[in-house]
């Protein structure tokens, strides 16, 4: 399985921007749908975003469609969440998230199809 690495969180303004960045090895990266979840303080784990494997065909939760954006450099193994005007709502722990399967258009919501996580990089949005 892929081994996943997230960094790039921090303390922010509301209105900020900011970019999470994860890192991938020791598996099939570039075969595989990958993808954004996050965790407030005293609520489950939701989805925020997911990329496919080939064509980069994208899905956005409805609190994040708009202001945030997916993106992988499958050269490097990376994904990315770019963050814009961030919201004190957008307080959470984020974690990135690999599929099980190779070949998979996207990660669902329910992640159910995960096969990989990372231990999660910390968002606060001070409002």
């Amino acid at each position: 399985q892929v081994q996943l690495v997230e960094s790039g969180g921090g303390l922010v303004q509301a209105g900020d921007s900011l970019r999470l960045s994860c890192a991938a090895s020791g598996g099939t990266f570039s075969s595989r749908a990958m993808g954004w979840f996050r965790q407030a303080p005293g609520k489950g784990r939701e989805f925020v975003a997911t990329i496919s494997w080939g064509d980069d065909r994208t899905y956005y939760a409805g609190s994040a469609k708009g202001r945030f954006t997916i993106s992988r450099d499958n050269a490097k193994s990376m994904v990315y969440l770019q963050m814009n005007s961030l919201k004190g709502e957008d307080t959470a722990v984020y974690y990135c998230a690999a599929s099980r399967a190779v070949w998979s258009l996207r990660i669902s919501d329910s992640a159910s199809d995960v096969g990989s996580w990372g231990q999660g990089t910390q968002v606060i949005v001070s409002s």
